[in-house]
């Protein structure tokens, strides 16, 4: 696959979960080489969009092609050549050896490269990420964000013209999500991968994906490039909140909320809080005592 090319196509795409539509009418196309962001409210489609994508989900109507082939229809293993998911919940309940999980990776590929091979790509995936000091450690014994990174790591090991992120780095610090950002941007721009990642972190999205599409109740609200989708007519429609995009010399876009006054629910909760909790705050060493 080319840079350019159309990696994922999807048009007419709805998808119904018993009575509920979570996803109606989308259409986009995400190309390799590219990072398409994916963003938009709670709620608003996201990451059923990314099942339907990694054919987890079935649409109840529409066309999805991820990487040539309908991810709904083609076998397990056909499809794991061809797209790479990391979900949002990095959720290992045994106790895997962390390189044995990234190694996991390298499964769909089994029997088609010499074994030497696949312990270089671990290594380097691993490696990638920051994680190769984990790399004997038990799963289970690691903080969330590293988990996250050793889930990234066994992606990047799998090889895939097309990978699906969903939020991965929300659980990292800020210097981690800085650098599997920028690898993943490189990974597009060099490799000729299409990335496909859900973020929440706005100011992310613009500083490290090449299109975006912009979900809101089930709905496409926005596509395009970061400059077309970030006005603050658009974010703060699809958000509910006033927001503001700010552009630097550089044109570096940033995304300010504006402060206001809290809704009226929440004055109407706190004026409950403070005739009803059964303690006042004492004026010595600012302690807490029951009255």
């Amino acid at each position: 696959m080319a840079i350019g090319d159309r990696a994922i196509e999807v048009s007419g795409l709805t998808v119904d979960v018993g009575p509920k539509r979570l996803l109606s009418d989308i259409s986009f196309v995400a190309r390799a080489g590219e990072v398409t962001g994916l963003i938009g409210p709670n709620g608003a489609g996201k990451s059923t969009l990314l099942a339907a994508l990694s054919g987890d989900i079935k649409p109840t109507q529409g066309v999805v092609s991820v990487a040539g082939l309908d991810p709904s229809r083609a076998d397990a293993r056909t499809m794991a050549r061809r797209r790479a998911v990391l979900l949002q919940d990095v959720q290992v309940a045994f106790e895997f050896l962390v390189r044995d999980v990234v190694a996991m990776g390298r499964r769909p590929w089994r029997g088609t490269v010499d074994s030497s091979v696949d312990e270089l790509i671990v290594d380097a995936a691993l490696d990638a990420t920051g994680s190769t000091t984990l790399a004997v450690r038990d799963i289970v014994t690691l903080s969330g964000g590293e988990r996250a990174r050793v889930a990234l790591s066994r992606v990047l090991a799998q090889q895939t013209p097309v990978v699906l992120l969903d939020e991965p780095t929300a659980a990292m610090d800020i210097r981690h999500q800085e650098q599997v950002l920028s690898l993943m941007q490189q990974i597009a721009h060099r490799v000729g991968t299409a990335v496909v990642i859900v973020l929440h972190d706005l100011d992310a999205a613009a500083a490290y994906c090449d299109h975006i599409v912009c979900l809101s109740n089930g709905r496409i609200a926005a596509d395009g490039s970061v400059d077309s989708v970030y006005t603050d007519e658009i974010l703060s429609s699809v958000y509910d909140w006033p927001i503001e995009v700010v552009r630097s010399a550089d044109n570096d876009i940033s995304v300010r909320p504006r402060r206001r006054d809290p809704p009226a629910a929440v004055a109407q909760l706190l004026s409950a809080y403070q005739s009803t909790l059964p303690f006042t705050r004492a004026k010595s060493l600012g302690s807490i005592h029951q009255e």
